[in-house]
């Protein structure tokens, strides 16, 4: 008999049991453990090459993921509305690379300063294609937005007075766009912003433009909070705007020519507080049909109805982004889990006090999981990327990809302590390249002064 035709020849090696000491909170019906397959890849560029060339840490976009997702909320929005303009929010992602992706794909620009602004103006974007939104808006930026057609949002009365300031010294009647707080179920009410709906201050606001001549009520604004991952206060939303739209129509003879939704969609991020993963989050899809749904209220025939506006953010760019990250130590905590030490911290990661972002090896992992503790290298206790999650053994210099960070991060974070690290592109062809050079003494000591006397 053949060696081959021996039935023993075909046995799997034997292995011993192994028993697992149950550490309670670790149980998941949704099988975490089982998704612990290695990401050795980003759009086909090995995670590999790319340290090896930008260094470690390193911050890298998807182009393909950014196009994808602007194309999915554009066409779910075109299928179910005649009129519609997204603007990209630059407080979200306002590396230069990130915001000519969006603008290529035809974006206008949602702005919330005179530094974004500043930023739009500079990358080519026509003022009459700025929505400049926010609390605080400083005159001379106010008068330049004024002046050059961009819609300005008014958050308050205050700003309603400055703008018709300098439209009287400019001798212009520009359109301007009112901001309103709205009430909506389940939703902590943002009310800091805007002229609130329920209590009749809005139309207050409305009656004094009117009454001042010096300003035109092109549309109305709401944004009615961030990462909502249930599509029905959308709904609630836009009803809301929709009637008081049509209350204007009806009483004043206004007919607004923007309807500008906010944004606030959730990416597939995952917040500490969720049961269910981000996996679960409703599609782009879902709140387009939402918000339109709602917009029924306007009760216009489809040539009349006005624009529909959104200022997409975190939606758009979060799941584009990825950390790649590299360990630095093993350590035994005494409570018997294992903790390990990145070469990224909180002060490139700040999201991580509000998410569980995806973790995973980005190279072929062995051994049993077990909870693990995934700290930053500042000398400060609450550097902590992940508190307890199941993770195969890793030894120094393994490398970590953190998934779902491309909203916020490269905007809120800090140079504190370390250098912040270079931030690339990987381009739908394999290409990639610099969107960020990483920080160096000079770059961080480059505005500092030193008194004369000293």
């Amino acid at each position: 008999m053949s060696s081959t035709s021996d039935p023993r020849a075909a046995r799997a090696p034997y292995e011993p049991p192994t028993i697992l000491r149950h550490e309670p909170q670790m149980m998941n019906k949704f099988s975490r453990a089982a998704a612990m397959r290695p990401e050795t890849h980003i759009d086909g560029v090995a995670v590999d090459e790319l340290i090896a060339r930008h260094g470690s840490p390193l911050f890298v976009f998807s182009e393909r993921t950014l196009v994808e997702r602007y194309r999915e909320l554009r066409d779910a929005l075109a299928l179910r509305w005649p009129r519609v303009r997204l603007a990209w929010s630059y407080k979200t992602n306002y590396l230069d690379g990130i915001c000519r992706v969006f603008h290529r794909e035809g974006a206008w620009a949602e702005v919330v300063s005179d530094f974004e602004y500043a930023k739009a103006v500079r990358l080519g974007v026509p003022r009459e294609h700025i929505h400049f939104n926010g609390p605080w808006k400083p005159e001379a930026a106010l008068e330049e937005a004024l002046r050059g057609g961009s819609l300005v949002h008014l958050d308050h009365f205050d700003e309603l007075v400055a703008a018709e300031r300098i439209a009287e010294r400019l001798e212009l009647r520009p359109q301007v766009l009112l901001r309103l707080s709205l009430a909506i179920d389940g939703v902590p009410a943002w009310a800091r912003f805007g002229f609130d709906l329920e209590s009749g201050q809005a139309r207050d606001a409305v009656d004094r433009i009117v009454a001042g001549g010096r300003l035109r009520l092109g549309g109305l604004h709401c944004h009615i909070g961030t990462f909502i991952n249930d599509v029905e206060p959308y709904r609630q939303a836009a009803a809301k705007v929709a009637r008081f739209a049509r209350e204007l129509r009806e009483q004043l003879d206004i007919s607004v020519e923007v309807l500008d939704l906010g944004g606030g969609f959730a990416s597939h991020n995952t917040l500490k507080e969720q049961y269910l993963p981000g996996q679960f989050t409703p599609s782009l899809g879902r709140y387009a049909e939402a918000i339109t749904e709602g917009l029924a209220e306007l009760d216009l025939p489809l040539q009349e109805r006005p624009t529909l506006a959104l200022e997409a953010g975190r939606a758009l760019v979060d799941d584009a982004g990825y950390l790649l990250t590299t360990v630095v130590a093993n350590k035994r905590l005494p409570d018997g889990r294992r903790g390990v030490i990145l070469d990224a911290g909180v002060n490139l990661l700040p999201t991580a006090w509000w998410y569980r972002h995806d973790v995973v090896p980005a190279q072929p992992q062995h051994g049993l999981p077990e909870p693990t503790v995934l700290f930053g290298p500042l000398c400060m206790n609450i550097d902590v990327l992940r508190d307890t999650m199941l993770l195969p053994p890793l030894r120094t210099g393994d490398r970590l990809l953190f998934h779902h960070v491309g909203a916020y991060n490269v905007t809120q974070w800090m140079q504190f302590i370390t250098y912040r690290p270079a931030v690339v592109l990987v381009g739908r062809d394999g290409r990639h390249g610099l969107l960020r050079r990483r920080e160096d003494l000079a770059t961080v000591t480059a505005p500092e002064e030193i008194p004369g006397w000293l």
